[in-house]
């Protein structure tokens, strides 16, 4: 098993910035590739980004490339997901996952998720 809890969310302006963390707890991290994820209401939850076990690699949403940034500390069990020029339609609930490899197909067959942290994008 392996435990997420994010952190990190807040209510800030359009334009502004916020880095959550995950913190994972259990199994090895650097075992798993880890992703955030993020569901607004009435909406299905969509991908963001993953970053590779060792960090070499990192994928994004095409709407949040060049505003986030994800990355992760092997050594701290933790990954973060920094984000600048905020937009209101950011505006969700975030999730940390973890997998031992690349998802294909559902999100829903993805491992172990956190509990979320919310973001709000004022405009």
């Amino acid at each position: 098993q392996v435990q997420l809890v994010e952190s990190g969310g807040g209510l800030v302006q359009a334009g502004g910035s916020l880095r959550l963390s995950c913190a994972a707890s259990g199994r090895t991290f650097s075992n798993y590739v880890m992703y955030w994820f993020r569901q607004a209401p009435g909406k299905e939850r969509e991908f963001v980004a993953a970053i590779s076990r060792t960090g070499g690699s990192t994928y994004y949403l095409n709407s949040v490339q060049g505003r986030f940034t994800i990355s992760r500390d092997n050594a701290k069990n933790t990954v973060y997901l920094q984000m600048n020029s905020l937009k209101p339609e950011d505006t969700a609930g975030y999730y940390c996952a973890a997998s031992p490899t690349y998802y294909s197909g559902s999100y829903r067959s993805i491992d172990y998720w956190g509990q979320g942290t919310q973001v709000t994008v004022s405009s």
